[in-house]
């Protein structure tokens, strides 16, 4: 049974592309990466399921380069650095969670916080 869980893990460690829409299609409210033009129901569940994981993917990584950055602008050897505030102002965050994510960035940088997918809000 390892086998088929091994398979399962790897499949979500390797999401569906995040395609660009054209322009006309975003500008349609009702499309959403054309699952609205699917009839099948088992092929629309597998690709809402794959943009799900791929979207959570994103934004994991997102969270990262977030709190990459927020350390990096918080450095002290930095002469321009920023304060928890500042960052917090920038980013649409509470000063609380500027302070974790620099913490969670500096985790990252050190190279000790891969793949925790962002502090706790």
């Amino acid at each position: 049974m390892a086998e088929p869980e091994r398979h399962r893990t790897e499949q979500r460690l390797r999401p569906a592309p995040l395609l660009f829409e054209p322009a006309a299609a975003v500008a349609d409210p009702e499309h959403f990466f054309d699952l609205e033009s699917m009839e099948d129901p088992r092929e629309l569940l597998a690709r809402a399921t794959e943009l799900t994981h791929a979207f959570r993917a994103a934004t994991d990584r997102s969270v990262e380069f977030q709190a990459i950055a927020a350390a990096q602008l918080a450095d002290p050897r930095r002469f321009d650095r920023l304060t928890p505030a500042a960052i917090a102002e920038r980013a649409e965050w509470t000063e609380d969670y500027a302070k974790k994510m620099i913490e969670f960035g500096r985790d990252l940088l050190r190279g000790s916080g891969a793949g925790g997918g962002g502090p706790e809000a």
